[in-house]
């Protein structure tokens, strides 16, 4: 049975991604792109469906007496675990090269005491543990091939083959040192001059350090912060600027059911959230290409948007079942691919025009025929807001009127009035702000209980949803009014399942077309923060924060969901809307407990949020505009 989630480092040189857990053993890794098939699986198997270990003799899961201890180097993605038996102390040292013409993987073994017996094997087994390869020696190293794909294996101590193993027995004394080195060799010659895998994980450490030096963050909570940020960096795909939703596919929801997923892929859902925590923390050059991505990616067929895309913009990602695998702790099925894709999805118009105005705020050059692209949008979108849709959560189930979907079609012409403007577009402004008044009006009408004074998930029923939290992160209500008060504190109490943290929405309602439940849902959980200091509850919000925090792993990862029964990580590893909405939430409340600080420019009562009506409102809204997305303009448009 593989590791616990919890128990994995995360290594990426920004085109492919591995998971290390702390017995030294690589147990996912997708090469050369994060989409790839994984050439070690085990994670979702066995070690037969691919694995590369490296600790002290015993076996490739370690004897129980082997005590390890695995962190990150300050400011990098390059990971120290320190092993400790009976007979001595080793740290072996794990990173992936950021050069694309340097090993894909370099491993580095240091003696720190006594004397220690080691064992390396390096078991791939390539589409997904499916294709067991042959084993050959060329140009000093052996390589593994299986059709098309091939690695090669270097090291500094003798390999020997058993079957289609590569091993590696020797022992290391205090301050000696073994290195190994992986590279892809799909007809690729070896590197000239050859490798140095010390010299390369040394690079490796100071290029992570140099990017985190940018970092412009200054507020509380800097650890979990910069491992956030390094997280995010970690997960885009460096040749185009795509961010991916995690390196991992089907790791479970629940451990056994069958919410199992693949989050290789971009999702436009996320662009806005991720765009904001890299502007919000400096980081200009990756916001700029992560829009540039997303804007090459839609105007392909503007009037066909997709859920996710291909890290290369790419849309045909057919789901299918790997029926070899058993799946992490026997949750089956195993996916790879998102059927979701085929989805019409009503709010991923919203996302997009939220993502170009942010990048006009922010002063973030766009071409020219962007503007045509948001024509296109919003003429489609005026035709289609009235349909039902699957959703934020991708339901597959029944299409419905979901609440949230009106809203981001709201967002997307709010922010086209704001576009027109700017290009001094009069006609065009005011038949957009038109649609916003329509649209507010019906979802007032459909989507909003007059009796209990809350929005509901969608139009003719009662049910909560957390999605209804993103409604003051996107100016279509002040976090402060009594709406959007009223419908947090509603969400609390029908969807918090510990310590304040949520699930989505009850699965116990039939919506999703799945059977079984779900973890907590921890992005929500961070929109949750959001609202509670926006509205002026911030010792909540705080409390809540810092809970949040401790639900990281021991180097500060953190998964899509959380199993408040078990108390353990739930779904894919690392998730990037988690580690987004961790930096969200410390910039948010960041800024407002340094504004606390600051003296008060009049001696008078401070009035709580909500409390002073219209006055009230308007300065949530003020509020509000420094820390969502980007400004509503619900007043003048609607």
């Amino acid at each position: 049975m593989p590791s616990s989630l919890a128990d994995h480092a995360f290594i990426s040189n920004s085109r492919g991604a591995a998971l290390v857990d702390r017995s030294g053993c690589i147990d996912w890794l997708c090469l050369p792109q994060f989409d790839s098939a994984a050439c070690f699986a085990a994670l979702l198997g066995t070690e037969e469906h691919g694995c590369w270990s490296l600790a002290p003799a015993g076996g490739p899961r370690q004897p129980e007496s082997l005590h390890s201890e695995q962190r990150y180097r300050q400011d990098t993605l390059v990971v120290d675990c320190d092993m400790e038996t009976s007979a001595g102390r080793v740290r072996v040292s794990d990173c992936m090269p950021i050069d694309p013409d340097c090993a894909e993987v370099v491993r580095v073994v240091r003696g720190l005491t006594g004397r220690v017996p080691m064992r390396m094997l390096f078991r791939p087994r390539f589409g997904y543990g499916a294709q067991v390869p042959r084993i050959q020696a060329r140009g000093g190293a052996w390589v593994a091939t299986a059709g098309e794909t091939a690695v090669a294996l270097d090291a500094s101590v003798p390999l020997h083959v058993e079957g289609s193993d590569i091993i590696a027995d020797f022992e290391i004394g205090a301050g000696d040192c073994v290195t190994f080195a992986m590279t892809l060799a799909d007809g690729c010659p070896p590197p000239d001059p050859p490798l140095d895998p010390q010299a390369a994980l040394d690079s490796c450490e100071r290029w992570w350090r140099d990017w985190m030096n940018r970092c412009e963050y200054d507020g509380p909570w800097r650890g979990a912060v910069s491992r956030s940020l390094l997280t995010l960096k970690g997960l885009i795909y460096d040749p185009t600027g795509g961010i991916i939703a995690a390196p991992t596919t089907s790791l479970p929801e629940i451990v056994g059911g069958v919410r199992n997923w693949d989050y290789r892929y971009c999702w436009l859902r996320d662009a806005a959230f991720t765009l904001l925590a890299l502007l919000g923390n400096g980081y200009r050059d990756e916001a700029e290409k992560w829009r540039d991505w997303l804007v090459d990616a839609v105007r392909r067929d503007p009037f066909t948007m997709h859920v996710l895309y291909r890290i290369d913009c790419g849309i045909e990602v057919p789901e299918r079942e790997l029926d070899w695998l058993p799946g992490y702790r026997g949750s089956r099925p195993v996916r790879v691919g998102n059927a979701a894709n085929e989805q019409f999805q009503l709010d991923t118009r919203g996302e997009v025009m939220d993502v170009l105005h942010i990048g006009r705020q922010n002063g973030l050059h766009l071409a020219d025929d962007a503007w045509d692209l948001q024509v296109a949008l919003l003429e489609e979108l005026e035709r289609r807001w009235r349909e039902a849709d699957h959703g934020i959560w991708e339901m597959r189930g029944n299409t419905a009127h979901f609440v949230h979907s009106k809203v981001l079609a709201w967002v997307a012409f709010d922010r086209g009035v704001c576009a027109a403007r700017d290009r001094c577009s009069a006609e065009r402004a005011e038949h957009w702000s038109r649609i916003c008044g329509d649209i507010r009006e019906d979802v007032m009408r459909h989507g909003f209980d007059g009796e209990r004074g809350i929005f509901v998930q969608r139009y003719g029923a009662g049910d909560l949803d957390a999605s209804l939290l993103l409604l003051p992160l996107v100016g279509f209500v002040a976090a402060d009014s009594p709406e959007a008060i009223a419908t947090v504190d509603a969400i609390r109490a029908d969807l918090t399942v510990d310590g304040g943290l949520l699930r989505r929405y009850r699965n116990d309602i039939g919506l999703d077309g799945l059977p079984g439940h779900e973890g907590a849902f921890l992005p929500c959980s961070f929109w949750l923060v959001d609202n509670l200091a926006l509205s002026g509850r911030v010792d909540q919000a705080r409390k809540l924060f810092e809970h949040l925090l401790t639900l990281c792993n021991h180097v500060g990862l953190m998964t899509e969901e959380w199993d408040t029964a078990r108390g353990e990580m739930l779904g894919n590893i690392p998730q990037a809307l988690s580690h987004v909405g961790l930096l969200n939430s410390a910039r948010i409340l960041s800024d407002i407990e340094r504004r606390s600080r600051k003296p008060p420019q009049a001696a008078r009562p401070e009035r709580r949020a909500g409390q002073d009506g219209a006055t009230g409102t308007r300065r949530a809204r003020r509020t509000v505009e420094r820390h969502q997305h980007t400004p509503s303009l619900s007043e003048d448009s609607t």
